[in-house]
């Protein structure tokens, strides 16, 4: 022995028996005690050293702590009455138990006259005393200490502080202890014990040296004072900050009601159970206090054991509680209601259910506590907290502490409902602005997706594909500044405006013009209606022809789309930037590109290649990979790029994706004739045109055909400019005629009405086709009609 280490393994016998009986530990003390060597006995069942009588030994203790006398054999054959003191020492792994068993050996042994630890004056306090000699051995204690440790003085004489408690936070305390045995200077110690139960005690310690006559330290004593009450005050206040910290970090139902489980165990429960009422449909908030039986979907529980075992209903089922069911009970009676084996109202409450009165018995469950979940004068829910490894039950305090974090996260569950509300309506206006359904054309073959961000809502991204005249079709993506409700609102605006513009025949260029133009006054009315006045929106507009297979495009600010075509690698089309619409005043530039049939043309918004983890290049890489490989339909080339480009737990920003597969015309399909400026040669233009329908095997539309091209060629060569020209377009349900020439002035560009002087022959057209038309082009302009072939058959 020396100061820095003043032990004597041999002061105490020490043993330590594992959960099957077996001994694995015996130190020097216990050799002193019963002559048996380590060598000789670890490693034998402990029931071994009993005496004959005492075989059977006094079984497995059911608390934490034992204390007794038994009679054991000494080596050489007799037999020892021995006390023995046994504390059960808990696996830091979640391992099995072990028993550490001791006894003092010689606790009073000679002492020097006038021993100063026979003199200490201290043990009269009221505060809990021990007085420790120079082997850090207990000497004295007063009875206040002696109530603490539930030991005698005689008989815990002798032992040092992990033998007398067996936790360990006592090692920590006993260095306490050496260092003022060592340095002479007393010191103030803070300890937390769980001593004789489960009950976690917090303890003042003041530690000072014992010096004799000569100032030699010669001991420790030790005063402590309880501040159990203080410190659960402290971990109730630190509890409930920390739950406005955890509770609520997402407008999530499920992650909130997470939260609360994780905050409350092991803290304030053993178990505990989140229980919500399902929200009534379109999105109404509940109304009034729910009625017997009560359904509830489980949303979260948590438990001190792994998956959660304790549980009857996992988490997303739902059950049907009745009346006397805590959850029940609770949520009609509107405050908490505690129950308990004891009082027998928790049997009581659960004699409904035979599942869980099993695992009551099973786990030792002895105490409940049902907390309604309640937020703005509406039940949400109820929460089930249980107890089973604490043997305490529910304090007042704990009543006080688990409404008041429960009252936090109802409120968070709340906002979350609210916001799933909100998004749930911003994505219904949202898909309701988009087209329900891409119509079908013998121009293309599309296929599309929209997403809407995880977090920040549906934007103002949109998609859309609108039949011209002529077979030709638009195909268009925008993309509105922000997010939310008024992103949404301006994009139907927007996409309004783009089917408006485009039954006029504009060319992409003058559409993205006019577009502009309405974004800026959309702007104006935001700044004088007080909104930031700012509207921004990117589009990009093209229109394919599949007669002359070619598509013009022209973009506002907008991604340039990818085109891949047939046999060959994607690539980035490229095009005159185009600045972004609401700038006002600056020009758009259209470009004219070839496109073979098979072709696949990618429009999409800049949410699907730009992430927070990479930039649009990379993401344009990705884009051009996906599309690369052959999926054989559109819309599985669109579920595969959204997986290559975007992160499995959603997007930061909204997505569109349109995906088009051109088709051409076959030349057998379309007729062209130069017109001379001979009104006189009407008749045999329309001979031709009748021709023409008869090797189409289309003699039904020969009288409407001849009709309506008379009436557009004669036009053409009174108020046109030459050169004219007529073509005729067989579409499996329509006829198309058009009419070209060098003029850019109308003839008339209205239906002419009943009293209307001139315009008899438009009137005429409008009444014998299905659909008719102007539009301008580089040129001149082209009057065009479509004959239903449907009607006619």
């Amino acid at each position: 022995m020396s100061r820095e280490y003043p032990f004597d393994e041999a002061a105490t016998a020490r043993a330590v028996v594992d959960a099957s009986g077996v001994l694995v530990e015996w130190n020097a003390g216990a050799e002193r005690l019963l002559g048996h060597r380590a060598a000789d006995v670890v490693g034998r069942p402990a029931l071994d050293l009993l005496a004959d009588g005492q075989r059977t030994g006094p079984g497995a203790p059911r608390g934490d702590r034992w204390d007794g006398v038994l009679t054991l054999r000494r080596r050489d054959g007799g037999e020892e009455h021995v006390w023995l003191l046994a504390h059960r020492v808990r696996a830091a792994g979640g391992g099995p138990d072990r028993w550490l068993v001791v006894t003092p050996l010689d606790a009073d042994g000679p002492r020097p006259p006038g021993d100063p630890l026979d003199h200490v004056g201290l043990l009269d306090s009221p505060c809990a005393i021990a007085i420790y000699d120079d082997r850090l051995r207990l000497r004295r204690m007063n009875t206040g200490m002696a109530e603490i440790l539930g030991l005698a003085e005689e008989q815990a004489r002798g032992l040092r502080a992990p033998e007398l408690t067996g936790r360990p936070q006592s090692r920590e305390f006993e260095r306490h202890l050496l260092r003022v045995l060592t340095t002479g200077l007393a010191t103030d110690v803070r300890t937390y014990v769980p001593v004789g139960n489960e009950r976690t005690y917090a303890w003042l310690a003041r530690m000072a040296p014992v010096t004799d006559a000569k100032g030699r330290v010669r001991g420790v004593s030790v005063a402590a004072h309880d501040f159990t009450d203080q410190y659960a005050a402290r971990e109730r206040l630190q509890l409930v900050n920390e739950a406005s910290v955890r509770i609520g970090t997402t407008l999530d139902v499920t992650a909130t009601a997470q939260e609360l489980a994780d905050i409350c165990v092991p803290a304030l429960a053993d178990f505990i159970s989140v229980d919500l009422l399902d929200p009534p449909e379109h999105g109404d908030s509940p109304a009034g206090a729910p009625a017997a039986p009560v359904t509830l979907r489980r949303t979260a529980h948590r438990s001190v054991h792994a998956d959660s075992p304790e549980a009857v209903v996992a988490p997303g089922r739902v059950d049907v509680y009745p009346s006397p069911s805590p959850q029940a009970a609770a949520l009609l009676a509107g405050h908490t209601i505690v129950a308990s084996v004891s009082t027998g109202d928790l049997e009581e409450w659960l004699s409904w259910d035979r599942a869980r009165a099993e695992r009551i018995k099973e786990y030792g469950i002895h105490t409940s506590m049902s907390v309604p979940i309640q937020a703005r004068g509406t039940t949400l829910g109820v929460a089930v907290l249980t107890r089973f490894r604490n043997p305490e039950g529910f304090t007042p305090d704990d009543i006080l502490l688990a409404e008041e974090i429960t009252a936090r996260a109802a409120v968070c569950i709340d906002n979350a409902r609210r916001y799933s509300r909100e998004r749930e309506t911003a994505i219904a206006l949202q898909r309701s602005l988009l087209p329900r359904s891409l119509p079908r054309t013998a121009a293309l073959e599309a296929a599309s997706r929209y997403l809407p961000a995880a977090r920040s809502g549906v934007g103002g991204d949109w998609f859309d594909v609108i039949p011209l005249s002529g077979m030709r079709v638009a195909m268009v993506v925008g993309d509105v500044v922000g997010h939310g409700i008024q992103a949404s609102a301006t994009m139907g605006r927007l996409r309004t405006a783009v089917r408006t513009l485009a039954d006029i025949d504009l060319a992409p260029d003058e559409l993205l013009t006019h577009l502009d133009d309405l974004v800026v006054r959309l702007s104006e009315e935001a700044g004088t209606e007080g909104g930031s006045g700012e509207v921004g929106a990117t589009c990009l507009y093209a229109v394919y022809d599949p007669v002359a297979r070619r598509c013009t495009l022209a973009r506002a600010g907008h991604p340039s789309p990818v085109v891949m075509p047939p046999g060959g690698s994607p690539r980035e089309v490229v095009l005159p930037a185009g600045p972004p619409l609401g700038l006002g005043g600056l020009p758009f530039e259209s470009a004219e590109i070839e496109l073979a049939e098979g072709t696949v043309l990618a429009l999409y918004t800049d949410g699907l290649i730009e992430t927070r983890e990479r930039d649009a290049d990379a993401g344009l890489a990705l884009l051009r990979e996906a599309l690369a490989r052959d999926a054989g339909s559109l819309e599985e080339t669109c579920d595969r790029v959204l997986r290559s480009l975007l992160p499995p737990g959603g997007v930061a920003d909204d997505v569109a994706l349109l995906l088009a597969r051109t088709q051409g015309l076959p030349s057998t399909r379309v007729a062209t004739w130069d017109i001379p400026a001979d009104p006189a040669l009407v008749a045999a233009v329309r001979k031709q045109v009748v021709e023409q329908l008869e090797v189409w095997r289309l003699t039904e539309a020969s009288f409407t055909a001849e009709l309506v091209v008379s009436e557009l060629v004669t036009n053409a060569i009174r108020y046109g400019n030459h050169p004219i020209r007529l073509r005729l377009i067989h579409d499996a349900t329509t006829l198309i005629c058009e009419v070209s020439d060098t003029s850019h002035t109308a003839p008339h560009l209205r239906r002419a009405k009943t009293f209307d002087e001139g315009g008899r022959g438009l009137l005429l057209v409008a009444q014998l086709t299905q659909r008719w038309g102007s539009r301008h082009t580089a040129d001149g302009k082209t009057i065009w009609a479509e004959i239903s072939l449907l009607d006619e058959g």
